[in-house]
């Protein structure tokens, strides 16, 4: 079992500890992804607070329980830490690695085949169709086109780099993104 501590009040906790507080009762643990992405998988028991609507009050915590966040890469879930601590928390733990780790570490999770398909693939989609349109537009009717594939890969450039995806946030507010 190992936690480690990131700041003077944010600590990371890997998978297995995570694992075995679960099992104890000892843990609430939060997903604070969006709904479309928890409603594709999520860890078992695991209670919905999507960062885009994050409330401090809307996280249930019991005192015997201690709250654990968590998101797909452990980004998110540092951000809420953050909001968590401004509004009073004294103590804040999120999973190292987000919902990767817990997969990577063979532990169960709930997979709704029904769900939209991930954000990232989303991005995916529509980042390689528009550079694809610029490219082709650019090539074929005039090169000013070429302007709208610079502009997705120094968007993609700034979320690889930040961690943090402008047009996820803005496809998770889709509507069929919003379904858990």
């Amino acid at each position: 079992m190992t936690t480690t501590k990131q700041s003077a009040q944010i600590n990371l906790i890997d998978a297995r500890t995570l694992k075995t507080l679960i099992e104890r009762n000892k843990a609430e643990v939060i997903d604070v992804r969006e709904p479309g992405e928890y409603a594709g998988e999520h860890i078992p028991g695991a209670k919905l607070v999507p960062l885009s609507k994050f409330d401090p009050k809307k996280i249930p915590h019991r005192g015997n329980k201690q709250v654990i966040l968590y998101c797909r890469s452990g980004n998110r879930s540092a951000q809420a830490a953050q909001k968590l601590l401004a509004s009073g928390y004294s103590e804040v733990t999120h999973l190292q690695c987000g919902i990767g780790s817990w997969k990577e570490a063979g532990f169960e999770t709930i997979v709704n085949k029904n769900a939209p398909i991930s954000l990232m693939r989303q991005v995916q989609i529509v980042a390689g169709s528009l550079v694809l349109t610029g490219t082709l537009l650019g090539a074929f009717v005039s090169p000013w086109f070429l302007i709208l594939s610079g502009f997705v890969g120094g968007g993609l450039t700034i979320a690889g780099i930040t961690d943090t995806c402008l047009m996820a946030r803005l496809l998770a507010k889709l509507p069929y993104n919003q379904r858990i």
